[in-house]
């Protein structure tokens, strides 16, 4: 198995999950958004093919627990428009400019179930080139894997990204990855994720705001 370096893109805290603001107050949200954050992150690190993970952020906050785990941290780039992907871009560029022309891997930021073991089975049967793994709605996309340069990274995340990573050239990948493809913007996403079980940062949030939980290995609820 290839090397992979990870990159993600984490909003300000103050700004993100608003539609969860049914269910959890803004200070919540923002708790919510650090513990997923860096469950997805121990996830993400404990993955023997991973060889380094790039955060952008503009949030101090975030910038600093990334590097509490280990993640090299990038400010957020200016973007008028489209500042997910211009952030993601950004991280690429920088990694290829420090580790030569490797193979990049975009992981949404809010996977609280994720399991290390789903990410290394993708990563294993993925093709060398272009993947994507499609979230738990069918049209979003959670994990986006290019190969070597010049194989850029092109990052289409947002509405229908499944699609338009698709027509892109990136292969879907099959598999049962429940944890990988549950990201979180809803109230009923964070039910689906509770039922799978959660990492023990997001379980503690919830813990706190009164929310019951678990984790729950191997895996086998469907998503």
């Amino acid at each position: 198995m290839h090397t992979v370096h990870a990159v993600m893109a984490v909003k300000h805290r103050d700004r993100a999950k608003s539609r969860l603001s049914a269910v959890l107050s803004a200070d919540q949200r923002a708790r919510l958004v650090l513990a997923m954050f860096a469950d997805t992150v121990e996830a993400a690190a404990a993955v023997p093919a991973i060889g380094s993970l790039t955060v952008v952020t503009p949030d101090a906050v975030v910038a600093a627990r990334a590097r509490e785990l280990g993640a090299h941290v990038l400010a957020e780039p200016p973007a008028d428009r489209d500042p997910l992907n211009t952030a993601l871009t950004a991280a690429a560029d920088d990694v290829r400019h420090r580790s030569g022309p490797v193979r990049l891997l975009a992981l949404q930021a809010d996977l609280p179930a994720l399991r290390t073991a789903e990410l290394t089975d993708f990563l294993a049967v993925a093709p060398a080139t272009r993947a994507v793994v499609i979230d738990h709605t069918g049209t979003g996309t959670s994990a986006l894997l290019a190969g070597t340069a010049p194989d850029a990274l092109a990052p289409r995340f947002g509405p229908d990204s499944a699609r338009a990573h698709r027509e892109y050239g990136a292969v879907v990948v099959p598999g049962h990855w429940p944890g990988l493809r549950c990201d979180v913007d809803t109230p009923e996403d964070l039910d689906a994720v509770r039922a799978l079980g959660v990492g023990v940062h997001t379980a503690d949030a919830l813990r706190e705001f009164g929310i019951t939980t678990h984790r729950s290995d191997p895996v086998r609820t469907v998503c």
